[in-house]
């Protein structure tokens, strides 16, 4: 019996590279993968604004329809920002590449630090808060809150490895679930304001009120500013659709700016409905209260115990729970962007066997992991870190496209349209205001926790710079820069018959020097690369016919699943099947090696898992196959090849240049 696939189970089958464009997403389903991060946030964001305009006494908290309205103009501002650069940079990465090739490169790797961080910070406070809500209705899960929080990102993370259509037809059930129930509150709860039906909730005992009272002198501005920023974290997952363009149907740009229309009508909707019912049914936010703002709003309009009331409190806790699905779609998009510009370990830009960036879902859901042990899953001991990144890369973003704007005056034919005055005022708005919010943030929250961000952003980008440090000197040992294109010929002439194949997806030092021991070996050379990345073949065979290489045969395996390992054994059993001594075929390995255990960590090891099929398959077969591995060392004398000549005769090789298997 054979035994259950274990990997296969939980993720299911893979996903062949062609059906990737029946995996993007609709603009229903986009929405909710896209924007739970966003709309969640409007359970909570009133009820941070009411927790400090307390501490200026009862009479201070009618303010807060004032600071809705002022955060409702910056949200519809930013999304304003984020809509254009929808539309100027179609192929996704946000902040990151509109900051990097706006503003330059320092700026650009600032603003992937921030939103790194505040995506690893979404999981695990979004988790921790659905725990929290749990716990509050489950007294005796308290103990268990870490496992829990874990097990949700289990969950969550398995989800995502499945693909990004299937997760998203399971998450937008909540999504859904919450709009529907959110809105319907504020209908019926505006209905009763207007008809004079809303009844004021009792508040609490004047002890209770005298302790959250602790500014004297009234309501100050430094009290209205701190109220301000704490209800910015509204703003948190407005990003999130620039970044994820690709995952569009087509047309992507058009249907992502709509999407991102929909959401933040729906988010300023939510938010300002839910504020305005928290004014003028007079709920009072306490400190430690056992009752969230959202839930006194539901009980005052619903009616607590009635049907609706449950249905908006379980669909609030599912939301919470797993708003952190936009950091699993945005972290690991931004982590491949962020790799193949060389500042993240390349492995991060590697689709898995479901058309999504496993690596990236894996590396996440571990960051976040760690946080939640460490801050025992109460999301009160995370919220001081939260929103600081995400208004770093707000303001970046925003003055690369203030920059953006202004490049085009250098454009010929220019003429400064009203259209284009208006979007660069915009732009220009949008970054003075989030850069003010960024400062109070900062100030507010600094001994709160805040410190913490502020010393992790230059940290990471620390890495960055490590890892395109190390990037840049494999590259410059590889690079054939140096070496006049030539034909590859043979000196000794004292050669065998043995089928020979080298191994090669790019033409470079290492490569070369495989290919010259090949030669030397026999006269029957062939060269196998797999087709992983299209684009690394295109290169590929520019510079076979650069190098004049035509003589030598090239087979070109198509890897319609990404892997390396089973078509090259397929590839390798035709090759002896053909060989007319049915000789096993030896393989040739290029192997760069590197110096360092971390720099081990920055590559994909893709010869470990060549040499593993292979001797799987020769314990199988029983067939012996040699294999060659040629090492060639990172950081040492560039190697120089011998065999590149322009006059001896080229050898004589097997039918074919290129054949497409």
């Amino acid at each position: 019996m054979q035994g259950i696939n274990v990997r296969r189970l939980l993720i299911g089958a893979p996903l062949a590279t062609h059906q990737a464009a029946h995996q993007r997403l609709s603009k229903p389903k986009a929405l909710a993968v896209f924007s739970s991060d966003a709309l969640s946030s409007s359970a909570y964001a009133t009820e941070a604004i009411l927790l400090i305009l307390i501490a200026a006494g009862t009479g201070a908290l009618g303010v807060s329809w004032w600071i809705a309205l002022g955060i409702a103009t910056l949200m519809i501002t930013v999304a304003f920002s984020y809509f254009q650069t929808i539309h100027a940079y179609p192929n996704g990465g946000g902040a990151y590449i509109v900051a990097k090739e706006n503003l330059g490169t320092i700026p650009g790797l600032t603003a992937a630090a921030s939103l790194l961080i505040d995506y690893i910070l979404t999981v695990a406070v979004s988790v921790s808060a659905g725990v929290s809500a749990i716990a509050s209705a489950f007294p005796v899960l308290n103990p268990w809150r870490i496992h829990i929080a874990l097990a949700i990102v289990l969950f969550i993370t398995v989800m995502n490895l499945r693909g990004v259509k299937e997760s998203g037809t399971v998450f937008s059930i909540p999504t859904y679930m919450f709009v529907v129930g959110m809105l319907l509150l504020i209908g019926v709860g505006f209905i009763n304001v207007i008809t004079g039906n809303a009844v004021p909730i009792a508040p609490p005992s004047e002890a209770v009120i005298a302790e959250q009272v602790t500014v004297t002198g009234g309501l100050s501005l430094f009290l209205l500013l701190r109220a301000f920023a704490a209800g910015c974290t509204a703003l948190t997952g407005i990003e999130a659709i620039s970044n994820g363009i690709p995952a569009f149907k087509v047309p992507e740009s058009k249907n992502a700016g709509q999407t991102l229309i929909i959401m933040v009508a729906l988010l300023c909707t939510m938010f300002i409905g839910i504020t305005f019912l928290a004014n003028n049914y007079n709920v009072i936010a306490v400190h430690g209260s056992d009752t969230t703002v959202l839930s006194e709003v539901a009980g005052a309009v619903f009616g607590e115990g009635s049907i609706l009331f449950y249905y908006l409190q379980f669909s609030t806790l599912f939301i919470l729970s797993l708003a952190a699905n936009t950091a699993y779609a945005d972290f690991p998009r931004l982590a491949s962007l962020i790799a193949r510009d060389r500042f993240l370990p390349r492995q991060l830009t590697n689709l898995g066997d479901r058309l999504v960036f496993s690596n990236g879902i894996l590396t996440l859901a571990g960051a976040a992991s760690v946080l939640i042990v460490v801050f025992d899953a109460r999301e009160h001991n995370l919220l001081p870190l939260y929103a600081v990144g995400v208004f770093v890369s707000f303001t970046l973003s925003q003055s690369g496209m203030v920059r953006h704007w202004l490049k085009e005056k250098y454009k010929e034919g220019f003429k400064p349209s009203f259209n284009w005055r208006f979007k660069l005022f915009m732009n220009g708005f949008g970054a003075t205001s989030t850069f003010i919010v960024l400062i109070v943030l900062v100030v507010t929250k600094f001994a709160e926790g805040a410190w913490l961000i502020a010393v992790a952003i230059p940290l990471v980008m620390m890495v960055f710079r490590q890892i395109h440090k190390h990037y840049e000197s494999v590259a410059s040992s590889l690079t054939l820069d140096g070496i006049k294109p030539g034909p590859v010929y043979d000196i000794t002439h004292d050669h065998t018959d043995m089928p020979v194949v080298v191994l090669m997806n790019s033409l470079n030092r290492c490569s070369l020097q495989a290919l010259e021991c090949a030669l030397r070996l026999s006269s029957n050379v062939r060269i196998c690369a797999i087709e992983v990345e299209p684009t690394a073949i295109d290169r590929l065979l520019e510079r076979w016919e650069q190098w004049q290489l035509q003589h030598i045969p090239l087979d070109i395996i198509e890897s319609p699943y990404r892997e390396i390992g089973h078509p090259l054994i397929e590839y390798l059993h035709q090759v002896d099947v053909e060989h007319p001594n049915d000789i096993p075929t030896v393989v040739v390995i290029p192997e760069f090696v590197v110096s360092r255990w971390w720099e081990k960590l920055m590559h994909n090891q893709t010869t470990v898992a060549i040499r593993a099929a292979l001797y799987s398959d020769q314990i199988a077969r029983g067939r012996g196959r040699s294999v060659i591995n040629v090492p060639y060392r990172i950081g040492d004398e560039l190697y120089e090849p011998l065999l590149v000549q322009t006059e001896p005769q080229p050898i004589e090789a097997a039918n074919g240049v290129a054949d497409k298997v």
